[in-house]
């Protein structure tokens, strides 16, 4: 068993839940390279605070060489954002499951965040495990009011308006007339690929 973490506005309430039933799990974290100074800083600070046993994975080519070799592949197109996705989260995340080869993944995600999760079940099948989310049918105001209840620190940056923190280039903050999906990638989509069970199939190891 593994979990997923950004360790964006509201992974403090997955994080904690995991550290009073099984602490012991692997905490996989996608660093990117491209991720707000602020939430490196909130990863140590809920990392040391909750005691997580955390994973950290990056992917095979730097930031310095991709933009290099390919320029800053987010903004050329859908197509080079798809395969700048690939590169920093997809592949990573690859290396970490073949490595940890669990059978069941733990995320934080919620049918609330955007219309691409609102049927999504509290568990369900990708590839050749189970993905279990344990927070899927929380409200906005319950995630909330949960680090105040439990005397957890927040996101820096959940003060300046932001709603999610994914990659610096990726995510703006909530404005007038947006849906917390329009907060990432230009409103283009939602979803960076680590949970469509479209981009995972049957491991071959």
């Amino acid at each position: 068993m593994i979990a997923t973490s950004s360790f964006g506005i509201q992974s403090a309430v997955t994080l904690h839940l995991i550290s009073q039933v099984a602490p012991q799990i692997p905490i996989i974290f996608i660093d990117t390279g491209y991720l707000f100074a602020e939430t490196y800083r909130y990863a140590r600070l809920l990392t040391e605070r909750l005691q997580l046993n955390l994973h950290c994975y990056t992917p095979i080519i730097t930031p310095a060489q991709q933009e290099a070799l390919y320029g800053r592949l987010w903004e050329h197109s859908t197509d080079g954002l798809e395969q700048y996705l690939e590169n920093n989260k997809l592949e990573p995340m690859r290396r970490a499951l073949d490595t940890l080869k669990p059978h069941v993944w733990i995320s934080g995600v919620r049918r609330s965040q955007s219309d691409t999760r609102t049927m999504r079940p509290i568990l369900e099948r990708q590839a050749e495990r189970l993905k279990l989310f344990p927070i899927i049918d929380w409200s906005d105001e319950q995630v909330n009011a949960y680090p105040d209840q439990h005397h957890l620190p927040r996101h820096p940056l959940e003060a300046d308006g932001y709603l999610s923190t994914g990659d610096w280039h990726s995510t703006t903050k909530l404005g007038s007339n947006m849906k917390p999906q329009d907060t990432r990638f230009g409103g283009l989509q939602r979803e960076c690929g680590l949970h469509d069970n479209s981009k995972w199939k049957e491991s071959q190891q």
